[in-house]
């Protein structure tokens, strides 16, 4: 959902780029999990807001530089069970990530590293024997299948 970039200030306010749609939407989760390189720990919100596009946080316990330094670098999610249910024909990124890629023809492209945002669309960084862009729209994707873990594309080996 997000990662801690940076303390700020000097009352425990953490820095977060999130990955929702709007910086907003990640402030919607009273909880918050937090990876530190080995496991995940809880942390409840104590306060938070927007700032641009960034989110300013603070967890309880929280209330200095030093301590808020400390969860720089760290991931941040939300229970699954806690995300709305995703749309007919919407996907959650997380859910994207890691599926196989096959085009028509039924070669392998590989499987998708990453999602891009481009302001026009999204764009899968698929990496097989060699990287691809495809962009997430209508005409270069022909079926997602989470369950089974493909992604079907119109798209040539040579592009």
């Amino acid at each position: 959902m997000g990662r801690i970039v940076a303390p700020f200030g000097v009352q425990g306010w953490v820095k977060v780029e999130p990955y929702t749609e709007t910086a907003a939407g990640l402030l919607a989760y009273p909880v918050w999990w937090i990876e530190d390189g080995v496991a995940w720990h809880e942390q409840v919100l104590a306060g938070g807001r927007t700032h641009g596009r960034v989110v300013l946080a603070r967890f309880e316990g929280c209330s200095d530089r030093d301590r808020a330094a400390g969860f720089r670098g760290r991931r941040v999610a939300v229970p699954r069970d806690e995300l709305p249910r995703a749309k007919e024909n919407e996907y959650y990124w997380a859910d994207l990530v890691g599926l196989r890629v096959v085009n028509e023809a039924g070669l392998e492209f590989g499987r998708v590293a990453r999602i891009m945002e481009t302001g026009a669309n999204d764009v899968l960084v698929v990496e097989g024997e060699r990287e691809r862009l495809i962009p997430f729209i209508a005409n270069a994707i022909a079926a997602v299948d989470v369950e089974t873990g493909l992604l079907r594309v119109n798209w040539d080996a040579d592009y």
